[in-house]
């Protein structure tokens, strides 16, 4: 198992990037930097690139549906070489209020449209002129959609790996299935490891079974927020708006991923209560209906003790990676929760 850091949306990224500087001295394994419709994942990548010199980088991560499956490569390509083979790509679908509200672009067949940039990648790693008939993609693109003058083409750089790692988020079935058939790892959010098996186990199993060797073992990289002491107690609280925003906004009503994973967990009533209040705009009243149990389960805040045990719980699910987030305003703080983290580790 190695330890990661999940940098924050919305930001302090100057300042974040040099905890991660300190971070990779400790022997913190990756950093991640999401995108939603915040600043772009990418630009900051390359500046991270350029002050650290070990620690793997990735996104945390990109909706497939902002960019040209070309593009992705090419952006993924790019970012491996100015960090010597250190990216990785983190992929996701995000949900139809950022796809369609933010992009202005259609939310569909989100399973797919997945597996077809995944295939097209790595068809343009592999420098290959990239000729690809999907259901989805198609290219060059057809004679009777364009001009006709597309031909096929391969990137004019070598890259400096034919195959970069792929991270798929995903937390419905089919798309767990999916994640753990054709990439390196799989980012789920909200990971509470002794509900762990009943919410994914089947469709790993099933994903796993298809998987070609080559791919190695699949990457669990999981997300956990993090305050390591005796006094630290209070910041489960901290952790909860992140919840209560999750469960209930980041999606419309039927439509929110978070939500059913919680309802999955057996916290259904509570989920509806949370969403109630937040699409009313009570967003106080949310946070305060998340409940502990839930908080302390899929995050690691606590005695020490207490996080060693949910440390090796972690472990026992099949977590490889734990991405947290240190629950701490100062930076000094923040990298001694993660020292004290890396003892612990199995």
């Amino acid at each position: 198992m190695r330890t990661g850091i999940f940098l924050n949306y919305a930001g302090g990224f100057l300042e974040a990037v040099e905890e991660v500087v300190e971070l990779e001295k400790i022997g913190v394994g990756i950093a991640l930097v999401p995108e939603a419709y915040s600043y772009d994942a990418i630009s900051q990548l390359g500046f991270l690139a350029a002050r650290t010199s070990r620690i793997e980088l990735g996104t945390g991560v990109v909706p497939i549906y902002t960019r040209t499956p070309a593009l992705m490569a090419m952006t993924a390509a790019g970012l491996d070489y100015v960090s010597d083979g250190r990216f990785r790509l983190g992929l996701g679908t995000s949900g139809p209020q950022v796809v369609e509200g933010f992009h202005g672009v259609p939310f569909d067949a989100p399973l797919g449209r997945t597996r077809e940039v995944v295939e097209i990648c790595r068809q343009v790693w592999r420098r290959e002129r990239v000729s690809y008939e999907g259901k989805h993609y198609q290219v060059p693109l057809p004679a009777d959609r364009g001009t006709g003058l597309g031909k096929p083409l391969k990137i004019i750089n070598q890259p400096v790996r034919e195959r970069i790692p792929i991270t798929i988020a995903a937390l419905g079935p089919k798309n767990v299935e999916l994640t753990a058939e054709i990439a390196e790892g799989w980012q789920p959010v909200f990971f509470y490891p002794e509900k762990a098996d009943d919410v994914w186990g089947e469709a790993l199993r099933a994903g796993a079974a298809r998987r070609d060797p080559e791919l190695g073992p699949l990457d669990v990289m999981v997300s956990a927020s993090l305050a390591i002491g005796d006094d630290v107690e209070d910041r489960l609280a901290w952790a909860k708006p992140q919840l209560a925003l999750y469960i209930g906004g980041m999606g419309a009503r039927g439509k929110n991923f978070y939500h059913n994973l919680a309802t999955r967990y057996g916290f259904g009533e509570v989920a509806d209560h949370i969403q109630d209040l937040y699409l009313a705009g009570k967003k106080a009243e949310a946070i305060d209906a998340v409940p502990d149990e839930l908080v302390r389960n899929v995050s690691l805040v606590g005695p020490r003790g207490f996080v060693a045990e949910r440390v090796a719980a972690f472990a026992e699910a099949g977590v490889t990676t734990l991405l947290v987030h240190p629950l701490s305003g100062d930076r000094r703080e923040s990298v001694a929760f993660m020292e004290d983290l890396q003892s612990l580790l199995p």
